[in-house]
């Protein structure tokens, strides 16, 4: 609704609709995901591509870093070579965990990720499972497949001759939380009892 596509969600007009791929508004989950599993880290480092960023999402990452007491310095990558100069500045600012931010070139990225994580001893939050299934250590987002399911049945109701006006955006409704236990232990994160209990999926 924000870019003008349509008038609202519930009644979007015109010839559009579909479904809102909201992972941008679940970031401050994943900031206080990961400061449950680090409570004694001061710093949180986010990672974004500066090429798909805007200055409100950090304004706002920084607002939900500031109600959390943790300081969120700001590094930026584009290309694998400085996603290896972002880690090797982290020791400097004794980051003691990593959000990353959502965007197509970090998670084109994610084996890559993990290895530095891993090699750095660098708690990591990503909103890919592929992420945590990788080796990282925990990732919160939205169920791709369950939300890829749900536009199949969109599309098979326009094609029977329903109009895309009446039809509401819809937002998803299903998440998922993974956690990595191995991953946890090499780290020396003792991951909450209260985040196993509502993880969908625990990676031992």
């Amino acid at each position: 609704m924000g870019a003008g596509l349509v008038a609202s969600l519930a009644r979007p007009g015109g010839n559009v609709t579909g479904f809102s791929h909201i992972t941008w508004e679940l970031e401050p989950k994943r900031l206080e995901l990961l400061c449950e599993l680090v409570p004694q880290a001061t710093v949180i480092a986010l990672l974004v591509n500066p090429d798909n960023t805007g200055n409100s999402y950090i304004r706002s990452m920084q607002e939900a870093a500031r109600a959390k007491r943790v300081q969120l310095p700001v590094l930026k990558a584009r290309t694998e070579g400085e996603l290896d100069m972002v880690f090797a500045s982290l020791g400097e600012l004794q980051a003691g965990g990593l959000l990353l931010a959502p965007d197509p070139f970090l998670n084109s990225r994610s084996k890559q990720l993990v290895a530095l994580a891993s090699r750095d001893a660098i708690p990591a939050i990503s909103e890919l499972r592929e992420f945590t299934v990788a080796g990282g250590l925990i990732s919160y987002g939205i169920d791709d497949p369950a939300l890829f399911r749900q536009v199949g049945i969109y599309a098979g109701r326009i094609l029977k001759g329903e109009r895309p006006a009446d039809l509401p955006v819809q937002q998803p409704t299903t998440f998922q939380l993974v956690v990595n236990l191995k991953t946890a232990k090499a780290l020396g994160v003792t991951v909450p009892p209260l985040i196993l209990a509502r993880a969908d999926e625990v990676i031992e």
